[in-house]
């Protein structure tokens, strides 16, 4: 904030939180560039209160919350945050992988509430993680830092994405590909690694949550609505899968009831990059977006590439 005021005339929420529509909405009237959340949902109404915005600039990498068409149809520049939260949102996968497999967060309450009775032989058995098979959905940056941590445990490691890699690519990742239901059934862990869009919502429902191992792991922390949430509960529920880690929910922040007093349901507050240093440097990026496009200039993270600077006179 002290540099992005050095620069500019900043208008901001005094509050950690997310702003109201209305408070977003009169925030945005006089404004040449908006530095917006994954929670604030910028559409056509809301760009229309200002005719004269030059960007939106997501602090997210993903941007879901944006009505791309609709800036793009008022040339409003769109940016977001790749990059700076791969591996930082890859470890959460991964400690959410490592937490479900081996039962962490059962075992911590176990001991906080004085029942624990000391080590029995058959006390709390989880799933082994070294040598087992992942599955990956999507392989873009951090699916690809995923396969990386998951190697290192000697896992063999599945995916399935829209766009198949060349063998060579394959090789060098060390990864193999499969058409998603033949993953599905194949991988001990199923980790998500797409964007959300119409066709990637509820992704996985209840058919692809047939097609998995009844000793199966699903890790989200991409967006919660690639996941059918109650469809979810009810494999949890009947065991069509053993457990579940997720760092982010179909109706955010609302969560299906029901998961939260399922034992083998690791739920974390969209942590994938709430690291200091991570958060920090998509701040960086997400002023350096805006700033650029604000002053004519193509952005580094431009989303819709059809937008064109406004014609600056000589």
């Amino acid at each position: 904030m002290e540099r992005l005021q050095t620069e500019a005339n900043v208008r901001h929420g005094d509050l950690d939180r997310a702003l109201t529509r209305d408070e977003l909405i009169d925030g945005v009237r006089d404004a040449d560039g908006l530095i917006c959340l994954l929670t604030d949902q910028i559409d056509g109404e809301l760009l229309d209160a200002n005719a004269s915005l030059k960007v939106v600039s997501n602090y997210a990498v993903g941007f879901n919350n944006i009505d791309v068409a609709a800036a793009t149809e008022r040339n409003v520049a769109v940016t977001n945050t790749p990059g700076v939260l791969t591996d930082c949102t890859a470890d959460m996968a991964w400690a959410l992988l490592m937490a479900s497999a081996r039962r962490v967060v059962e075992g911590d309450r176990l001991v906080r509430s004085g029942q624990w009775g000391g080590w029995e032989p058959l006390q709390m058995l989880g799933a082994e993680v070294t040598g087992a098979t992942i599955g990956l959905i999507g392989l873009g940056r951090i699916a690809k830092a995923m396969a990386k941590r998951a190697l290192a445990f000697d896992m063999r490691v599945l995916y399935w994405n829209r766009t198949r890699l060349s063998a060579g690519e394959e090789k060098t990742l060390g990864v193999e590909y499969r058409e998603l239901d033949e993953m599905l059934g194949e991988s001990d862990f199923v980790s998500i690694h797409v964007a959300l869009s119409e066709q990637t919502r509820h992704l996985i429902s209840t058919p692809q949550l047939e097609r998995m191992k009844p000793t199966a792991t699903l890790i989200n922390t991409a967006r919660g609505a690639v996941v059918d949430e109650s469809a979810l509960v009810q494999a949890l529920r009947d065991g069509t899968i053993a457990r579940a880690g997720l760092d982010v929910y179909e109706q955010e922040p609302k969560v299906e009831p029901e998961l939260l007093s399922m034992p083998n349901v690791v739920l974390a507050p969209h942590l994938g990059s709430a690291t200091v240093e991570t958060r920090t440097r998509m701040g960086d990026l997400a002023i350096e977006n805006c700033l650029a496009a604000c002053r004519g200039e193509r952005p580094p993270n431009l989303v819709n590439a059809d937008w064109q600077p406004p014609h600056r006179e000589a």
